[in-house]
């Protein structure tokens, strides 16, 4: 029995597999989400440093008061008097309430009198009973046990401390002048005074600052959200636009271009796709002016040899060579057609032209060599200009050739053809020129010739049409120009101008 095919898996058709679908972020929204990020993270930094600083303050400002006032009471337990019996101080408790008695508590400050690590004081003034938090009470019998001033902070359920306890000793009672209630010499004579601040409530004051500050960051999160899709969304139009412009953009239509306004980098960058889709459009028309020219130029050569190979008779020899010859005369002419139509196709590429230096003297000297060539003509060279130009030597060779070549087409056998190159008096460039006595060309045609396919006169000479033409975008190439000065019945001249390099500037 057969089996089908879903009782193998591995043989069932392979079906292609997508990845899943991401959300897209767009790049409003990347930039948007990029500020408020350095937004929030400058915000969230600069309430922190505040805020450390601030708590930093806060301590240095307790420790400093706790400083100052065990400072004083450690004074006063050394050279203090007892304003009641204006000597010193004879009991611990004398000391204990003297020192109460001055002392004013700040903001969120406690202070407590200990003598012999019981308390016998507090004060009522006080923001704060430090006597009322049993656990602060219990840590405070070792913090007075010793003879030196300590600086702590205490963590209660309650809240936070910072404590400075100062203990000193007090001299034994004499008994000859001891009072009523003065404590016996056997008895331990130290007295503490300990003063705490709530740190809690200190910080908890500059605390409700900074939630104001949450706030106003928050707020302005939103106001710098609300500003950036603006600020975005009018620094990526001219980028929504180029999208909207390059999809509208056929293959058959590139004229339409992006409006550029102001002087920014997308401005910038806006002109730069206005030149990119200038030199696509140019390559388009390149593209058609090219195709429309082989068809013009072949079909007719082609048409000749069809129509003659239909009518030909293959058993009459004759008749067979005669189109056998017109055929490759025919194909011939196609083929230079052909030929100049792709050497001006690769007018644009940069490889056009390969500058070089080019001594044009003898580069005149070698013209005459190749011409001499091209017909039965009085070749003379009238001047010789011993410069040097920056070129391309074959394709300079080629213009002024094809210049010559000209001369001789439209010259009678036997008449002079003079070639020079001479540089102008300001010394700013060089021309090469040739000179006929040949038809002429009417004023009317002579800046046609230049164009393609045009051919002076009734156009019965033979020739492709692109020959100046090539002989113009060479000189275009090198920065240059090629000019014509005809008379009818007496001759032209051609002239190609190329620029001189400039000379190096001196420097002493």
């Amino acid at each position: 029995m057969s089996e089908s095919v879903d009782d193998h898996p591995e043989a069932a058709p392979s079906r292609r597999r997508w990845p899943p679908h991401r959300p897209h972020l767009t790049v409003r929204s990347a930039i948007l989400l990029a500020v408020l990020g350095l937004t929030a993270l400058a915000l969230v930094t600069a309430g922190y440093t505040a805020f450390a600083l601030q708590e930093t303050r806060v301590n240095s400002r307790i420790d400093a008061d706790l400083s100052a006032t065990a400072e004083e009471f450690r004074v006063l337990a050394e050279v203090g008097v007892d304003p009641r019996t204006g000597d010193a101080f004879s009991s611990p408790q004398d000391l204990v309430r003297t020192a109460m008695e001055r002392i004013i508590p700040g903001r969120n400050e406690g202070v407590l009198g200990i003598v012999n690590g019981e308390i016998e004081y507090t004060s009522r003034g006080a923001d704060i009973a430090l006597e009322d938090d049993p656990e602060l009470v219990d840590a405070l019998g070792a913090l007075v046990a010793g003879d030196t001033a300590l600086y702590t902070t205490i963590t209660t359920d309650a809240t936070q401390y910072r404590l400075a306890a100062v203990p000193v000793s007090v001299s034994p009672t004499d008994p000859s002048t001891a009072q009523p209630g003065d404590p016996t010499p056997a008895e331990e004579s130290v007295a503490a005074l300990v003063l705490g601040y709530d740190i809690a409530a200190e910080q908890a004051e500059f605390g409700g600052v900074f939630t104001t500050y949450a706030w106003v960051a928050a707020s302005s999160l939103a106001v710098v959200a609300a500003v950036g899709w603006l600020v975005a969304g009018r620094v990526l139009s001219p980028v929504r636009v180029l999208a909207n412009t390059a999809t509208r953009i056929g293959r058959r239509d590139v004229s339409e271009r992006i409006p550029v306004s102001g002087t920014d980098d997308m401005a910038r960058m806006t002109a730069s796709v206005n030149d990119m889709l200038d030199r696509i459009e140019y390559a388009f028309e390149s593209q058609g002016q090219l195709v429309g020219d082989v068809r013009h130029e072949l079909r007719t050569p082609l048409t000749i040899i069809r129509g003659h190979l239909e009518l030909m008779d293959p058993a009459d020899p004759e008749d067979a060579r005669e189109v056998r010859a017109l055929a490759l005369d025919e194909i011939n002419r196609m083929n230079r057609v052909v030929g100049d139509l792709t050497t001006l196709a690769t007018i644009d590429r940069p490889d056009f032209v390969v500058h070089r230096d080019v001594g044009v003297g003898p580069l005149t000297d070698e013209l005459l060599d190749k011409a001499t060539m091209l017909g039965d003509r009085q070749w003379n060279v009238v001047s010789r200009a011993d410069v040097t130009v920056l070129g391309d030597r074959e394709r300079l060779t080629q213009a002024w050739l094809q210049l010559a070549a000209n001369a001789v087409k439209f010259s009678p056998a036997g008449s002079a053809i003079s070639l020079g190159s001479d540089a102008d008096a300001n010394a700013d460039s060089v021309r090469l020129w040739v000179r006929d006595e040949g038809v002429g060309i009417a004023p009317a045609d002579q800046d046609r010739i230049f164009e393609r396919f045009v051919r002076a006169g009734d156009g019965s000479t033979e020739g492709s049409g692109l020959g100046l033409t090539i002989v113009r975008a060479i000189a275009d190439a090198h920065g240059g120009s090629v000019r014509c000065q005809s008379e009818p019945g007496v001759g032209s001249t051609f002239t190609i101008a190329l620029p001189l390099p400039a000379e190096p500037e001196v420097t002493e």
